[in-house]
């Protein structure tokens, strides 16, 4: 099999998920092209050498539905023979979106292709495409569905940790995304949105809180509370070892709403050759699992083990980790059953303090690992993510 190369990562900044959010008025498709005009105007290239375009997008209705990346492909103006597809594995979807364009590549079936991902959570809110697994009575029930904010919960209260312990982990996550801002070192990746007369909107990241302490984060109520009322007992009839979940989640120790996209380019060695492109990384395995649905979130250290199985190694061989933090208490339980020291984890920070644009997280995760690598002179990294009805993917790669 082909080795599946990554040659390049774009992505934009990440815009509040809101009303008053700097990406509000930006479309789903035009964010989603932003990335592929960036990489295509950075890299010289002919986008016509490109075989597919797969994107990922966790609410792919209304104006993210229909395909958005082929959609993307031609609002970039590529190509219009560069095939495009939309794949959707919850917040999963981008990572599993570069994973297949790679399958493409190391089996023949393409000479390069881009996996990236788009979510635009100002304008297509969470939850618009319901599903089966939490709106069909039969699945419902028989899953004890229960929404992620609960299975956070459940997570701290099964594993013991506290209050304390998930705002410690949420005030480090500001800490450094903060730093690395400041530093410059996400600068050179980001591809900055325009609106229609070309005029920059945004350029940064702006969801993040560089202010933020542990004092200021306890002072938050706990976000779920209320919807434990209904799915507690639902939750502990599926644990009835908890007597009581403690709610220790809020909205400063979770993942923040956002608007953004990303894409990477990865391709065979011939397709770097013909184009000219000096390879960055390899993509040496990924694997995809699938866990209790009801908790729903503690698949990233099962599939990393799965994978690195696969790919002969063990987490010493793993130089960065890199897990999307859903929750806190989702790291928290990575790192524990993983035995990771936390230097090692997430080192600019993640989405608590970044934001989680659903679709595209996975892609801009490998994107930051692969930057740090590459800033500390490192070889290998390991980017997992959960994803809803309990599920879960991991990448390993490799510099070359």
């Amino acid at each position: 099999m082909a080795d599946a190369l990554i040659y390049d990562h774009v992505r934009t900044p990440r815009g509040r998920g809101r009303p008053d959010g700097s990406l509000r008025e930006i479309t789903a498709v035009e964010l989603a092209a932003t990335p592929l005009r960036a990489l295509a105007e950075r890299n010289g290239l002919d986008t016509a050498r490109i075989d597919d375009v797969v994107y990922g997008c966790a609410q792919p209705v209304g104006e993210q539905g229909g395909n958005i990346g082929r959609a993307a492909v031609l609002t970039a103006d590529w190509a219009e023979a560069v095939a495009g597809q939309q794949v959707h594995r919850f917040c999963a979807s981008a990572l599993e979106a570069v994973n297949n364009a790679a399958a493409q590549v190391m089996t023949g079936a393409a000479n390069a292709a881009v996996g990236g991902g788009v979510e635009s959570m100002s304008r297509t809110y969470i939850g618009a495409d319901t599903g089966a697994w939490s709106a069909d009575p039969w699945c419902s029930y028989h899953n004890y569905f229960a929404p992620q904010g609960i299975g956070a919960d459940l997570i701290a209260t099964l594993d013991g940790f506290s209050r304390e312990d998930v705002d410690a982990y949420a005030a480090e996550s500001q800490r450094r995304a903060s730093a690395a801002q400041q530093a410059g070192w996400f600068d050179k990746s980001i591809a900055p949105v325009t609106d229609v007369i070309g005029q920059t909107v945004l350029a940064r990241d702006e969801y993040l809180r560089p202010e933020t302490t542990t004092e200021s984060l306890a002072k938050l109520k706990p976000a779920f509370t209320g919807l434990g009322e209904v799915f507690d007992p639902v939750a502990i009839q599926r644990y009835p070892q908890v007597a009581e979940i403690n709610h220790v989640h809020t909205g400063g120790n979770s993942s923040g709403i956002v608007d953004g996209a990303a894409a990477v380019l990865v391709g065979n060695a011939e397709f770097g050759k013909d184009a000219g492109l000096r390879p960055r990384a390899r993509i040496r395995a990924f694997a995809n699992i699938g866990s209790e649905p009801t908790i729903m979130l503690t698949a990233p250290a099962d599939v990393s083990r799965k994978l690195l199985d696969r790919a002969g190694m063990t987490p010493d061989d793993i130089d960065l980790f890199e897990i999307n933090e859903a929750f806190a208490s989702v790291v928290l339980r990575f790192m524990r059953y993983l035995d990771l020291d936390p230097e090692r984890v997430n080192v600019a920070g993640g989405a608590i303090a970044l934001g989680h644009p659903l679709g595209a997280t996975g892609a801009m995760i490998l994107g930051t690992v692969l930057d740090e690598l590459e800033r500390r002179d490192l070889n290998t990294a390991l980017v997992t993510l959960c994803a809803g009805n309990g599920l879960g993917t991991a990448t390993i790669i490799e510099r070359v």
